[in-house]
């Protein structure tokens, strides 16, 4: 039975990584923007593709060549977080000059100010990247979408959560304060 939890902890965390919330959310946000299907698929892979996959794949390789054992040992977490900020930066730049609305070109806007708050508080502290991303993207679909599809979407901040805790990756704190930050700066 532990095995079984912890291998569903593992999927839960992994579908609902920070990287994937965020490029999947691109998806709606742009369709809702574009006046095409292409246009809303540029803008949506742009953002994913420097916000979400460039980073990902940088850490993947940092791991790989064995300078990140892990990424919960925070002075390890710093260089991605820097990278994450080069390259969402970048992706507002580039969606600004593709002439994207300025709704869409908010998420890469408030991308930024969430890994900026997660590199500060790591300097000093562990937060839960997961659950503050999470209750960021519930957040934010409440408040484009309406209250329907956020609360339909809530209760995947518990589930997170608790995929969080049962594999030791933070402590209830270090949760609970992921949820109120990423809660508290999308509004």
């Amino acid at each position: 039975m532990r095995r079984d939890a912890l291998s569903a902890a593992r999927l839960i965390s992994d579908l609902f990584s920070p990287p994937v919330i965020w490029a999947t959310l691109a998806f709606p946000m742009a369709f809702r923007e574009a006046s095409s299907t292409g246009q809303a698929l540029t803008w949506a892979l742009t953002y994913g593709v420097l916000v979400c996959l460039v980073p990902v794949t940088f850490i993947g390789l940092m791991v790989w060549r064995g300078r990140i054992t892990h990424i919960q040992v925070r002075r390890q977490r710093i260089i991605p977080f820097v990278v994450s900020l080069l390259c969402t930066a970048l992706a507002w730049l580039v969606l600004r000059l593709m002439g994207a609305p300025s709704l869409f070109q908010l998420l890469p806007l408030f991308t930024l100010i969430q890994i900026a708050v997660m590199l500060v508080v790591t300097f000093v502290w562990q937060i839960s990247m997961h659950t503050m991303s999470i209750t960021g993207a519930v957040v934010a679909t409440g408040a484009l979408f309406g209250p329907t599809p956020a609360l339909l979407l809530s209760p995947l901040i518990p589930l997170v959560a608790a995929a969080r805790l049962k594999l030791h990756r933070h402590s209830p704190a270090e949760v609970i304060a992921g949820g109120l930050v990423g809660g508290l700066v999308t509004v």
